[in-house]
């Protein structure tokens, strides 16, 4: 079932809820439905909340709305938003509800049910364990945690192979898991500067699991505009701390050679977005730290990966930008570029999307979102609109 946010351009929320596999939601819960919100990144877990009306009628003397008894909300349900403009449909979140909160209202007979939850990631995220990963590549690794969710998933994970990546000897080392998979997965990702996340597929109840290299990333997405009357669909405001570029340095040693090796980071994120460099424009002033490296077993993991043991520098550039989603047209989302244009030429160009959160209930849907770049000045001189 579904309502609609926006008559004007026929903006339309579908809600599906289910235990492993959900399905459209029972009207009496899509009419309830009175707010959403959802917030997406590219660091942690995704995650929504629902509130429901859950009222009492007038002259009906029962104990509770059916709302609060609805087995499609209580803990560990399934819960899927999607979006629809037109004929285009995009899945925002697909997860599970981890939280309940009841709140009476000020009117008698009034109260409202919250559900807040995260996205299919929670679920690897339950029992921690110690597993043996014996002669497994730290991509056979991430395979075989990840087939164990495939209920979840719907569609085979992507991994890319890790640089240098090899199946250790038993006779030299045995990878062993200590925790939940979810931290695993994401301790693996960081050893080899990898990246793990999960996104929703095109169609409710498939999801896209990757881990490997930060993706390339092409097309940016249609353009968020500024200081340019009706044609303006953002507001949005820019800032830039000198004290996120990092370098950093240190050793490690490798007990294949018994030698103290150079470990070291990269001051970029691989992106290059901006015209001006950071360090120039800080003045060749960048803050040094020591190289942050795990020791133990698998030390030879963190000399395989590089750089990917020590710390990466962060975007200096900042825009946080609201967009009301019915003018802007369009869904933005993380991980992916956007061009802003209107600014001024330090500050127009193209941006990564960091982090957006959706504000959804009837007649009003708006965006707030995190973008991000290393310096001032456009790499790019256009932008998609």
């Amino acid at each position: 079932m579904s309502w609609n946010p926006s008559r004007l351009l026929g903006i339309r929320l579908n809600l599906f809820l289910g235990e492993t596999i959900a399905v459209p939601a029972p009207a009496m819960l899509t009419e309830a439905l009175q707010d959403v919100q959802i917030e997406l990144g590219d660091e942690g877990n995704d995650g929504f909340q629902l509130t429901f009306g859950a009222g009492r009628k007038a002259g009906i003397l029962t104990t509770d709305s059916p709302v609060f008894a609805h087995p499609l909300l209580t803990p560990f349900s399934r819960v899927i938003v999607q979006i629809s403009f037109g004929a285009q449909y995009e899945v925002l979140i697909d997860g599970f509800i981890t939280h309940r909160q009841a709140s009476p209202g000020s009117e008698p007979g009034s109260a409202a049910l919250t559900v807040t939850g995260e996205d299919i990631r929670v679920m690897m995220d339950i029992e921690e364990r110690t597993v043996s990963h014996v002669g497994l590549s730290p991509e056979m690794r991430v395979f075989r945690i990840l087939s164990q969710y495939q209920r979840f998933l719907g569609g085979p994970p992507v991994i890319r192979p890790a640089r240098n990546s090899r199946a250790p000897s038993p006779l030299e080392r045995i990878p062993v898991q200590n925790g939940t998979d979810l931290q695993y997965l994401r301790k693996l990702a960081e050893d080899y500067a990898h990246v793990f996340y999960v996104e929703p597929g095109a169609a409710p109840n498939i999801n896209a699991a990757y881990w490997g290299p930060p993706p390339k990333i092409s097309t940016p997405q249609p353009a968020l505009t500024v200081n340019m009357g009706p044609d303006s669909n953002a507001r949005i405001h820019f800032s830039y701390d000198a004290l996120k570029l990092e370098t950093s340095a240190g050793t490690a040693m490798d007990p294949r050679s018994r030698t103290l090796q150079p470990v070291s980071a990269l001051l970029d994120i691989g992106r290059t977005l901006a015209r001006q460099p950071a360090r120039d424009f800080q003045r060749g002033i960048v803050r040094k730290t020591l190289a942050r490296y795990r020791t133990g077993g698998d030390i030879m993991d963190v000399l395989d990966g590089g750089n990917a043991a020590a710390q990466r520098s962060e975007d200096a550039l900042t825009a946080t930008a609201d967009i009301d989603v019915a003018e802007y047209g369009h869904v933005l989302r993380p991980r992916r570029l956007v061009g802003v244009r209107g600014a001024g030429r330090q500050l127009d160009g193209i941006y990564y999307v960091k982090r957006a959160t959706h504000s959804i209930r009837r007649g009003d849907y708006t965006q707030r979102c995190t973008l991000t770049r290393e310096s001032l000045g456009a790499a790019a001189q256009q932008v998609a609109i």
